[in-house]
């Protein structure tokens, strides 16, 4: 009689729709045994798999299949499942992992037919991706390492400032800055984006890093983060070192331009996975081209007095897009993204290769 009523309550409606279809194929997805039901195994290969990233604790199949599971046989069955997907009381032991996993490998594209396949390919609402790529911030662990060296930025600032040297002429700015006439000491190359010329020069950077590098770190990690930033930033002084020998550096602007293209990178290789990809990718190449635009108008035809290194944001927008495609999470692999990650690779290890043998031996260029 219970079971009577259990099934009553959760049975399956005699006209399939858009969603009973859309969880029918994933149901028969891990249904791997085509048996019409999902054992404790199969429930473990979903966690497991590769695409879940082991996001949950070694316990959480035990609870699902537990509160799932309502005849206590060791199955879900198709009911039970679409049950799962839906119980509140299940949100708070596994949170949204599941249906983030769904999304991420199943998304919400194309018209369905009564069998559960997919008939086409169109998208189902006016957003250019199905958001798994949002789904992915995460405030664990904390996204801090860009907070850590914009403070160490500010604290550097202030000490030079409180010694009255400003312009990058205190005794932080002259050991850290890059200076064209001491590339023997190559530490410049990466130190000079802790050193800022004025209070506006620091805000800025401080500004643009925070706002772009914090969103990363929540979903890439803060390692990948700090990997895009470092490589703009020595891309940035080994491509001005070549192109501009003259100009001294400081800021971070190396850094920043890395971070800008590296959320480029991320809207490329998650391209299908992320909301208003299209809106994103202009926004961000439209704000690196105005600010690259403006720095090399005011340098050449307005011939302000002034030392922009627009080389370096050009050499860091360039570092952050290879490097970002490189080490960057991408959510979905397909095969165009695999040959477009070796091609990134590859580019981005000859020019730095590159770059620091003719900041070696090409010595005629310096002088």
């Amino acid at each position: 009689m219970q079971a009577t009523q259990r099934e009553t309550a959760v049975s399956i409606p005699l006209t399939p729709t858009r969603s009973d279809l859309y969880w029918r194929r994933i149901f028969n997805k891990y249904d791997r045994d085509n048996d019409g039901r999902i054992s404790y195994v199969e429930l473990k290969n979903i966690i497991e798999s590769r695409e879940y990233d082991h996001d949950l604790p070694d316990n959480v199949v035990e609870k699902i299949m537990a509160l799932a599971d309502r005849d206590n046989s060791g199955y879900l069955e198709f009911a039970e499942f679409v049950e799962m997907m839906h119980n509140p009381a299940l949100k708070a032991v596994f949170g949204h992992f599941v249906a983030r996993y769904v999304h991420s490998i199943i998304p919400h594209r194309g018209p369905v037919d009564t069998t559960g396949r997919w008939s086409g390919f169109q998208p189902v609402s006016s957003s250019d991706g199905d958001g798994t790529y949002e789904e992915e911030y995460s405030c664990w662990p904390p996204a801090i390492s860009m907070i850590i060296i914009s403070l160490v930025e500010i604290v550097l600032f202030c000490y030079d400032e409180a010694q009255g040297k400003t312009g990058a002429t205190g005794p932080i700015a002259k050991l850290f800055l890059y200076n064209p006439r001491k590339r023997h000491e190559a530490w410049r190359f990466l130190t000079y984006m802790l050193v800022h010329v004025n209070v506006v020069h620091l805000l800025v950077n401080l500004l643009v890093q925070l706002f772009l590098g914090v969103p990363l770190e929540m979903v890439h990690k803060w390692w990948r983060v700090v990997l895009v930033y470092l490589a703009g930033v020595a891309a940035g002084s080994l491509a001005t070192s070549l192109a501009d020998p003259k100009v001294y550096l400081a800021g971070a602007s190396g850094g920043v331009y890395a971070l800008i293209t590296a959320h480029i990178a991320t809207i490329i290789m998650n391209w299908a996975e992320m909301e208003f990809a299209i809106i994103q990718l202009l926004v961000f190449v439209l704000l690196a081209g105005v600010d690259v635009g403006t720095a090399v108008y005011d340098r050449y035809w307005k011939q302000t007095q002034q030392n922009i290194g627009y080389v370096a944001h050009l050499g860091g927008a360039v570092a952050g897009l290879l490097v970002g495609i490189g080490v960057l999470r991408n959510l979905e692999k397909r095969k165009w993204e695999k040959r477009l990650w070796w091609a990134a690779v590859i580019l981005y290890f000859s020019l730095m290769i590159a770059g620091i043998l003719a900041n070696i031996f090409w010595e005629s260029r310096f002088l």
